[in-house]
């Protein structure tokens, strides 16, 4: 056993108890997978990260859920930007993680943290009658085809006609699996549709989005980061998003209400990746024990 320090840090958000949380556990990159795993179970959250060095960026970043390692999450890397700066462990306005999805590069600007996600990847489009069965909804709900797009991590985007279907929603798990098997992903976890809506939550926003999850996962995510660069390439690609940068908005149904500013990078045809910024809070520091 030992003794590693961590930091709770509330992502996409300026206040305690909003967004979404995340503990960031400090220079415990080399854990075992199960160890991981098993630290996000005791916590209840969505996602943990695990730090370290690296020989290619300034910083190492593991990303887990309660169930698996993934190659990055969009609300973890605000926690632990923020976690980093919080504590002093880098200076400047600037940094680089290294992820399973790659190089991310940070940049600060004020109290915002914006992260640049990786090109966006154009995968398979999505029957629209599956992905309904799967949210519970009438394909009419549905406005414009689910595609799976990823910008680190993929996911099936879903656009629903108005804030009512999106209230709507309830997974349900055989149809995701179906979805899962018909795009050859390895679980339905990999599978659950990003649902978005093109009005905010707020005056301020200009979508308002859901993630509905499977166990041993919470219910349903607060704030999706990683997603939400997914979502902003789709409705770039598709004509559906005018503004080269727009305010997102999650979780507000929830009570803890998440908002991040998402910016284009290159033409709509032709991007080279997608900037997602939001704030970070830290909720909580302390240290943990566990197995090495």
């Amino acid at each position: 056993m030992s003794w590693f320090d961590f930091d709770w840090v509330d992502a996409f958000t300026d206040r305690p108890f909003g967004g979404n949380g995340c503990a960031v556990v400090h220079d415990a990159a080399h854990l075992p997978d199960d160890v991981c795993t098993s630290f996000v179970r005791e916590t209840s959250l969505v996602e943990c990260t695990f730090t370290g060095p690296s020989d290619i960026a300034d910083v190492r970043v593991r990303y887990f859920l309660a169930s698996r390692e993934i190659p990055f999450a969009g609300h973890p890397t605000i926690a632990t930007v923020q976690a980093l700066r919080a504590r002093n462990l880098f200076s400047g306005d600037s940094l680089t993680l290294e992820t399973g999805a790659g190089i991310v590069s940070i940049h600060l600007k004020g109290d915002e943290i914006e992260m640049t996600q990786v090109a966006p990847e154009f995968g398979d489009y999505v029957p629209v009658d599956l992905v309904a069965a799967a949210i519970g909804l009438p394909a009419e709900a549905i406005i414009s085809p689910p595609q799976f797009v990823s910008t680190g991590l993929p996911c099936c985007v879903t656009i629903l006609r108005d804030h009512d279907a999106l209230r709507a929603a309830r997974l349900a798990l055989d149809p995701l699996s179906k979805i899962a098997e018909s795009v050859g992903l390895s679980g339905s976890d990999l599978a659950e549709p990003f649902l978005v809506t093109l009005k905010g939550a707020t005056i301020a926003g200009d979508t308002f989005s859901r993630l509905l999850m499977v166990p041993p996962s919470p219910p349903e995510d607060p704030f999706t980061g990683s997603a939400t660069g997914a979502m902003a390439a789709y409705l770039w690609r598709h004509g559906l998003m005018q503004k080269d940068t727009f305010i997102a908005e999650q979780g507000h149904d929830m009570g803890r209400p998440g908002q991040a500013t998402v910016t284009r990078v290159g033409p709509t045809d032709a991007m080279t990746g997608v900037k997602v910024a939001g704030q970070g809070f830290v909720l909580m520091r302390g240290q943990v024990d566990l197995p090495v």
